[in-house]
């Protein structure tokens, strides 16, 4: 069955068209959560709180895009949205750093890896840009796609991308100094 096929027998009241359709986009959309939040427990909540929705609104859906596409913009507003409320909780909450402590030795620091570099400096971007290279270098959208998911133009698409590979660059600049501009 088509996507759209299912559509219509969830519109219908058929709750195991609605688990078929769920069990088809599940993966995808954890997996965009996952790259844009990188906390397991809140990409769960995420993909969850993405169905919901689109539970909620599959009546609004007009069919002018691939469901897909109109699934992943949710999916998106839903995870930036997540993220905002993450950080303003957050912004709340006294650093370890700043509660007196009881006479503490200093922990020596290490360098972290790559990976863990890396996956702070992509956290680190802002929502804007963060959003745009996850979904296509790590998610292999294309700029029509996440154009269309953001609802941007294809070239701001490409614009945020192109600025999120020069923050990245900066950010990791001392593993590899060959590459930043």
């Amino acid at each position: 069955m088509t996507d759209r096929e299912f559509i219509d027998r969830v519109r219908s009241g058929d709750a195991a068209a609605f688990r078929s359709l769920y069990e088809t986009h599940v993966d995808r959309v954890y997996r965009l959560a996952y790259r844009m939040c990188g906390d397991d427990d809140m990409a769960r909540d995420m993909t969850q709180e993405t169905f919901i929705r689109v539970h909620q609104r599959l009546g609004q859906f007009r069919g002018d895009a691939a469901f897909s596409t109109w699934l992943h913009s949710i999916a998106v507003s839903v995870t930036l949205n997540g993220l905002r409320k993450r950080t303003r909780i957050r912004s709340r909450e006294q650093e370890l750093d700043e509660v007196p402590t009881v006479a503490a030795a200093p922990t020596p620091r290490a360098e972290p890896d790559l990976r863990e570099r890396l996956r702070a400096a992509i956290d680190a971007l802002p929502d804007i840009y963060r959003s745009v290279f996850v979904m296509h270098d790590l998610e292999g959208y294309n700029h029509m796609e996440i154009a269309t998911a953001l609802d941007v133009a294809e070239g701001t698409s490409k614009a945020r991308l192109s600025r999120a590979r020069s923050r990245l660059r900066k950010a990791l600049d001392d593993f590899a100094p060959e590459y930043a501009r």
